[in-house]
């Protein structure tokens, strides 16, 4: 995150397990709700915390994230889906956050 400009940034399983229950919005690969995924980044308690977040969870299909096929998901860019991901922030009324 550092690299794309971000002034802050965590990483780790404790940082999940911290924040995601005080955020308004998760945005990320399917894979994040998924155990053992994201070449195995992903553990069980961060998959489990993120899935029972009161957060708005905004998931970006990936075919590289984890062994899952999403039915009905079309084959587009990953810029293609952050845009459109930022357009539905801005249709719910969310601002996205400026790192």
């Amino acid at each position: 995150m550092h690299g794309a400009g971000a002034h802050r940034a965590a990483s780790g399983e404790n940082a999940v397990l911290y924040n995601c229950p005080r955020h308004d919005v998760i945005l990320g690969p399917i894979g994040i709700i998924i155990a053992n995924s994201l070449l195995g980044e992903i553990t069980p308690r961060m998959a489990q915390s993120v899935s029972e977040s009161p957060a708005l969870r905004i998931l970006i299909p990936s075919s590289r994230c984890c062994e899952t096929i999403i039915v009905g998901a079309s084959a587009k860019s990953l810029e293609t889906y952050l845009e459109e991901a930022v357009d539905e922030l801005q249709r719910l009324g969310k601002t996205p956050p400026s790192c």
